[in-house]
Parts: C-alpha cells; structure tokens; sequence
C-alpha cells in the first residue's frame, strides 16, 4: 500500500495516547489527517451524505450492509446510483456486499430493490451475498426468515465513495435515515479505503455473487457453496483467507512512518465462524489495561456483553466506567410479537445480572449505567470513548458495527476502526459526540420486572442475539 518506507517505530507522541503503541502489533496503522475526518450526529445527515455521494463518485462505490430497505427513501438511495454519471458511462464500479438471508427475506426484499443496477449495467455493478456456512443442511430446508439469520450474519457497515470511507453502525433502511440514532465518521483516506475495498473483496470471494435474473451462484474460483460440502474445510479456507488479507496488510502498512500526523486508524476485523477474532482481542485489551483514573464510555444498542467483557471490566479494568444502551421503549425489537417482544426484557436482565456482579464485588463506585431515551426515536449507536487520566478529552474511540455482545463476537462478520489522536480539535469534537449520545441517557432502571418466561430464554439463546 505504501511506495516508500520506513523501519517502523511507534507513531504516538504523548503520554496519553503512547500506551496504545501495541495496536500496531495487532492491526494495520493508518496515519491520517484529523481535518479529514468529519463526525456526523444525526440520520438526516447520514441519509444526504449517502445520496450525495452515489450520485456524485467517479470511481468506485462500495456499500457493505446487513440489508437495503424497500421504502421510497432507499429507492432513492438506488435512484442516486442509478443516475450517477461515471457508473452510466462505464468509468465507476459499484460494488456491494449484503447478508444472504437478511437481503432475501420476504418477496419484496433488498435483491429486488438492487436488481435495477444490474439490468442497467452488470459488468461495472456486483452484487454479492453473504450466506453462513452455519445454515445448512435441515436448518437450511426447514428454518423460515427472520429465524434462520439467527445462525449467522454479514454486518459490517461500510459505505466507500472514491477516497472516502463512512463507517457505521447503521444499516441501509428508513429507520437508519430517519430516527434511529447510530454513529457515524466519515474519513477521506486513499490507502484505508484500499483496506476496506479489499475486505469486501476478498469476503466477496467466499459468498454468493446476484445475476440480473435475480438467481445466486458461486463464484468459478471458489469451490465450495457455503451451505453445501464440508463444513470445517469451508471455514478454514474462507478463514485463511480473510486473515492473510490482514496479515499482508499489516506487514505493508506498519512498517512505514509518516511524518505530520497526529491521528491514526487500525481497523478491526471479527468474524468468530471463520476463526478471526482481531477485534475481540483488542477490545478486551483496552478494557483490562484502562488504568485508575482513565474513564471509559462504553454504549451499546443492545446490552448483552460477553461474559469475557464483563468479567475483564469488574475484575481487570480500573477506569470508571459509564455503559448507555437502548431503553426498551428505545430498543427496536420493542413491541415485536412472541418471542422477539422479550429481547428487551432479556437486555434487562443481562444488564441487571451485570449490576449484580460489580456490586457483589465492591465496585459499584466504578460504574454507572444509563438508557438512552428519546420520544419517537430507537437506539442502536455502539462504541468506546477512552478518557486517559487527567484528561478532559478522549484521545479514543471505537466506532464501526460491533455491539460487544455474544453474536458480534461469536456468529457476526464485524468490523471498526479503533481511532487514536492527538489533535486537540478532533478530540474536542469526539467529546461532543460522546456527552450528545449520554444526554439522552436516563439513569438505568435495570431492577424493572422480568416476565419470568424470559429467563429460560436467555440461558438457552443469549449466543442469538
């Protein structure tokens, strides 16, 4: 990725953020420009800027959601590709990696509202589908929708234009654009754009390919349909795969130096079924070794930490940590019929059991927990801001598609970026992000009343959702 280079040495100047320096072991470095990275808040702005940027990339686009909507806002959303001069002409590809299941189900689905791009130009548009090599067998033949994505999900959310990369928890859906609250930064980097193109790519290599009639297929240089054949030999190889991609990339990338930047980028990849487990690793990292006096705000839409991530903060981490989830009224699956309709008694629950642990150890004093709660809105935002001792700022952040629970770690294909920097104003604006997201934060009503049938659900299902 890089012409000319360096011997490597940590790129981290201060006392803050040179405890970090280990990132560089564990995931490609990318130096950039902090003025190139542009924090957006609120759906409205992400919806626009999507729109804004199909219709207007003379390269590439490359979109990796779980799903597309079927709504008049994603039409558009299709629409702005559609009438993207450069794709027209043959100069721009349009590249996009969806969930198998989540994208097929229904009639009316995610493949239906794509098919148009490729009727109007299949060699400069590609369509990919990514299918578990979990839902097989009688799963596969007997599971319906919505339960069979239980098994296993694309989920990154990556949305590349040219040069620029907007990473998200968010999917591409009306509620996404309108009021679900998630995060989203947008970074303009040539060489992390190259990353992430080519880990669509190379997960594009494993996964069902969309022809214009609307039939799936496998790729002629994959040998294997994910749902068919050996298991284990499917998951080692889509697994090698995938992790020599990130090894080469971080050989090429972390031996170069550049000087005049204070910000730098490692993406983290996680993709338990396929034996590539970056980003967990890295996450329990910085949990364990936040020292007394750093801060930690750590949100996620649904709260369901591992066990691994709660034991490391009650008994590892020594930061304060402040936790935000959705509040049942702000949980998307609120409402939903049986058995959906208790997911947020069981976040409850989960959250109640996590209270009980760090109170059972004497460190209630660390912690506190909040539920965001906005009139009319549901949550689904995720991250970390890191607070080092004696600072007011967060030199830290983690932002991209894991809720650090169960499936992001163990059934998901996940990714984000863990962003450090010294630029006084990037840090200012990841601060206003974070008190933005925590002032719609009430104090955690975690002791509110299960249904007592919830409790066998989460002993048997919690690894589901």
């Amino acid at each position: 990725m890089q012409a000319e280079c360096a011997i490597y040495t940590s790129p981290f100047t201060r006392k803050e953020t040179s405890q970090f320096a280990w990132l560089s072991s564990q995931a490609p470095c990318f130096p950039v420009r902090a003025e190139n990275i542009t924090i957006l808040t609120e759906p409205q702005q992400f919806y626009d800027t999507l729109i804004e940027k199909c219709r207007g990339a003379k390269e590439r686009v490359t979109l990796s959601s779980l799903y597309v909507g079927t709504g008049q806002l994603e039409q558009n959303l299709v629409q702005a590709l559609m009438d993207n001069d450069n794709f027209q002409n043959g100069t721009a590809k349009i590249n996009i990696l969806l969930d198998y299941t989540r994208g097929s189900r229904y009639k009316n689905n995610s493949r239906v509202i794509l098919k148009p791009l490729l009727q109007r130009n299949d060699q400069n548009c590609h369509i990919s589908l990514y299918h578990t090599p979990i839902l097989r067998g009688l799963k596969k033949k007997w599971v319906p929708d919505r339960w069979n994505e239980l098994f296993g999900l694309q989920h990154m959310k990556l949305y590349i234009f040219d040069d620029t990369l907007l990473i998200s928890g968010a999917n591409l859906s009306n509620d996404y654009f309108t009021n679900r609250q998630d995060r989203y930064y947008m970074i303009k980097d040539r060489d992390l754009t190259d990353f992430y193109n080519g880990l669509v790519r190379q997960v594009q290599r494993f996964s069902l390919y969309l022809d214009k009639e609307d039939e799936v297929h496998i790729r002629c240089s994959w040998s294997q349909l994910p749902y068919q054949g050996n298991l284990n030999d499917f998951v080692v190889n889509a697994g090698n795969l995938v992790e020599s991609y990130i090894t080469q990339c971080i050989n090429e990338q972390n031996i170069c130096k550049r000087e005049g930047y204070d910000t730098w980028v490692f993406p983290l990849v996680q993709m338990g079924q396929l034996g590539i487990n970056q980003d967990a690793c890295v996450t329990k990292r910085l949990l364990a070794e936040a020292p007394s006096g750093a801060s930690l705000c750590i949100a996620t839409g649904y709260f369901n930490l591992t066990w691994d991530y709660m034991d490391t903060l009650v008994t590892k981490c020594f930061a304060n940590c402040k936790l935000l989830m959705a509040h049942p009224n702000a949980n998307g699956f609120q409402g939903a019929s049986f058995p959906a309709g208790g997911i947020p008694d069981a976040y409850s629950l989960i959250a109640q059991r996590f209270k009980n642990m760090f109170e059972g150890l004497g460190q209630s004093e660390r912690f506190s927990m909040h539920e965001y709660f906005r009139e009319g809105w549901t949550y689904h935002g995720k991250g970390l801001w890191y607070y080092a001792p004696e600072q007011d700022l967060p030199n830290l952040t983690l932002i991209g598609s894991p809720n650090f629970g169960e499936r992001s770690v163990r059934r998901d294909l996940e990714t984000q970026l863990a962003i450090v920097t010294e630029n006084g104003g990037l840090r200012q604006k990841m601060d206003e992000e974070c008190k933005q997201l925590y002032k719609l934060g009430l104090p955690a009503n975690v002791d509110r009343v299960i249904p007592k049938w919830v409790y066998p659900m989460v002993y048997f299902f919690r690894g589901f959702f």
